[in-house]
C-alpha cells in the first residue's frame, strides 16, 4: 500500500487541526449571549480534536522538518485558516494592512525555509 509523503500528511493534519483550533478559540464570538462557562467547555471539547491532529502532525512532521519549520508551517496555516474564518464565519473584512502583515509573515517563512548554505 503506498504511503503519502510526510510533508503532505503533516500539512494536511496541521490544516485540519487549525480548523478545529480556530473554531475552539473564536467560533463562540458569534454567540456572545452564551454563558462563558458553557463556551469554555464547548471550546475545550473542540480543542480535544485539534490536539488529536496536532500532536501526530508534529510527531510525523519532525521526521522531515525541523521544529522551527514545523512552527512556521503551523503559523502560516493558522493565518490562512483564520483569514478565511474571519471573512466567512465572523463576517469581518480583511483590510490592506492585514494582507500586508500576512505578506511579511510569509516573507519570514521564506527565510526559515530557504537554504543559506
Amino acid at each position: 500500500m503506498p504511503t503519502l509523503p510526510v510533508p503532505l500528511v503533516t500539512i494536511g493534519l496541521l490544516l485540519a487541526s487549525n480548523i478545529f483550533m480556530t473554531f475552539a478559540w473564536y467560533g463562540h464570538l458569534k454567540y456572545k449571549s452564551a454563558p462563558l462557562l458553557i463556551v469554555i467547555f464547548v471550546s475545550w471539547g473542540i480543542a480535544f480534536f485539534e490536539y488529536l491532529l496536532q500532536v501526530p502532525a508534529n510527531r510525523i512532521g519532525h521526521t522531515h522538518f525541523s521544529a522551527a519549520q514545523l512552527k512556521t508551517i503551523q503559523e502560516v496555516i493558522t493565518l490562512v485558516v483564520f483569514a478565511a474564518f474571519s471573512v466567512f464565519w465572523l463576517k469581518e473584512p480583511l483590510h490592506w494592512n492585514h494582507l500586508l502583515g500576512f505578506a511579511f509573515i510569509g516573507l519570514g517563512a521564506f527565510f526559515i525555509f530557504h537554504s543559506w548554505s
